[in-house]
């Protein structure tokens, strides 16, 4: 008889690593908050990262790289991350989610790392897009990806005890979108558009503060991946089925024996509870608060989760320069 062998997982709250990670990226690349540079602020956010895994008692692998899709900056997929002194782990980021909207000093860019055990992230290989629908804890057993539209607000609705003309949608601002957007107007729900921040916006549906019930749409699959890591510790559920937007995707997926018809759930899209996410925001917005530069230092504000406790920390960290440039240079890389 073969007995598997388990994952070894992380003996502390990862998490709290993490956060000092997605905070380099964001005091690196907010420099560029406006500038007009996405892959200029992608690479000080890339460049900032990279050198604050080093310090993580880990073997990180990274799962799901960026840059790729849109030739920027990257950490890219299957580069090793950490100092090699712990565990195993995979490691999903996105240094910055959100590149047009740091470039054009739009709200709601964010950094972000998520990080599971060896072995138990989903892989999307070549797969750049993804159709997703992303629900709140209440709403997780009462939707159907499948499923007309009016028919799935409805049942949020119901779910979390409102009309539908309360329930607000966030929807990427895309030319593919432009049916599904007339489509949730015709029901009397409300649209928040923003023109990219996948992550953010699936984030924003899952979080209880947030004003946003429901993420509907397709947008990135490594976004998809590291949105999971978040969902899964705040009790909501993402739906979501490979999207290629391209034959030349498409082909590729199709190469390598991939189901597109295989609907993608946080169960199969991170196969372990020991997972820790941790985002900060870079520019302002109604997520998280931007980085605001104060002359000596700087002021972040992140969330950080462990799934397995399901604790959800937000922190506002107030960065020293003077005291931070005695041990490190990442912020002003």
């Amino acid at each position: 008889m073969t007995i598997e062998a388990k994952p070894e997982a992380p003996a502390k709250n990862l998490a709290l690593d993490l956060v000092r990670v997605t905070e380099a990226a964001a005091l690196a690349s907010a420099r560029w908050l406006g500038k007009g540079d996405k892959n200029a602020g992608d690479k000080a956010a890339v460049d900032a990262m990279r050198l604050s895994f080093n310090s993580m008692d880990i073997k990180g692998t990274i799962i799901i790289g960026e840059g790729e899709k849109d030739d920027a900056p990257m950490l890219y997929n299957g580069e090793h991350v950490g100092n090699g002194h712990g565990i195993s782990m995979d490691i999903a980021v996105d240094p910055v989610d959100g590149t047009n909207l740091l470039a054009f000093g739009r709200p709601n860019a964010i950094s972000v790392v998520g990080v599971a055990p060896g072995g138990t992230m989903y892989n999307p290989g070549p797969s750049y897009y993804m159709q997703k629908l992303v629900v709140p804890a209440p709403a997780k057993n009462a939707v159907d990806i499948d499923a007309p539209v009016d028919v799935n607000l409805k049942s949020i609705a119901k779910a979390l005890g409102k009309d539908v003309d309360d329930l607000i949608v966030f929807v990427l601002d895309k030319l593919r979108h432009e049916k599904l957007i007339k489509k949730i107007r015709s029901t009397g729900a409300r649209i928040y558009l923003n023109t990219d921040g996948d992550v953010a916006g699936a984030l924003m549906a899952a979080d209880p503060r947030s004003e946003v019930d429901v993420m509907i749409g397709t947008g990135g699959t490594p976004e998809g991946v590291i949105s999971a890591c978040a969902i899964k510790a705040m009790g909501g559920q993402i739906f979501g089925r490979l999207d290629p937007q391209s034959f030349v995707e498409k082909e590729a997926l199709q190469e390598q024996g991939v189901d597109l018809r295989e609907i993608l759930t946080v169960e199969n899209l991170i196969k372990s509870d020991d997972v820790f996410f941790s985002a900060t925001g870079i520019s302002g917005g109604t997520f998280l608060r931007g980085v605001e530069y104060t002359g000596a230092g700087a002021i972040t504000s992140s969330m950080v989760i462990r799934a397995k406790t399901g604790s959800m920390r937000y922190i506002e960290a107030h960065h020293n320069w003077e005291r931070l440039m005695k041990i490190s240079s990442v912020a002003y890389d």
